[in-house]
């Protein structure tokens, strides 16, 4: 049984703004942010369209960091750099070709499988935090 979803005018915003977005949001920077333009907005109402769009495979989780899940719209190949200083997420565009031509081969030989997707994250430390010192533990 295929539940009916209306078109919903805040479903609508909060996948805009988490498309539109360079962040990899949460659901609380997706309310902080939408929350002047729409005061009825609850942050529940937030955390249903995501699951929603989870679901449909509109969007897709990048995991909980910092104690919160973050999310991409861009559903095309790419892996993405985790900052451990400040937590901000970056899309890795290469990401496609230097995975897919290497280690997805690589284990596909290996192990006699077929790669079908993959999901790659690099950890370390952004630009800013390193010259802040986060990244050598000075702080």
């Amino acid at each position: 049984m295929q539940i009916k979803r209306n078109f919903s005018a805040k479903r609508e915003a909060i996948f805009q703004a988490l498309a539109s977005s360079r962040v990899h949001p949460s659901a609380e920077w997706l309310y902080e942010h939408l929350k002047p333009s729409l005061p009825d907005l609850s942050l529940g109402t937030v955390y249903r369209n995501l699951t929603v769009f989870k679901q449909n495979g509109t969007v897709r989780s990048l995991g909980v960091f910092n104690g919160q899940e973050r999310f991409d719209a861009d559903l095309s190949p790419h892996s993405h750099f985790v900052c451990q200083g400040c937590f901000s997420i970056m899309d890795i565009p290469a990401g496609k070709a230097l995975i897919e031509s290497s280690v997805c081969s690589f284990v596909e030989k290996e192990c006699g499988v077929t790669v079908i997707s993959h999901n790659v994250v690099f950890y370390g430390f952004c630009r800013q935090c390193a010259q802040k010192g986060i990244s050598n533990g000075s702080l």
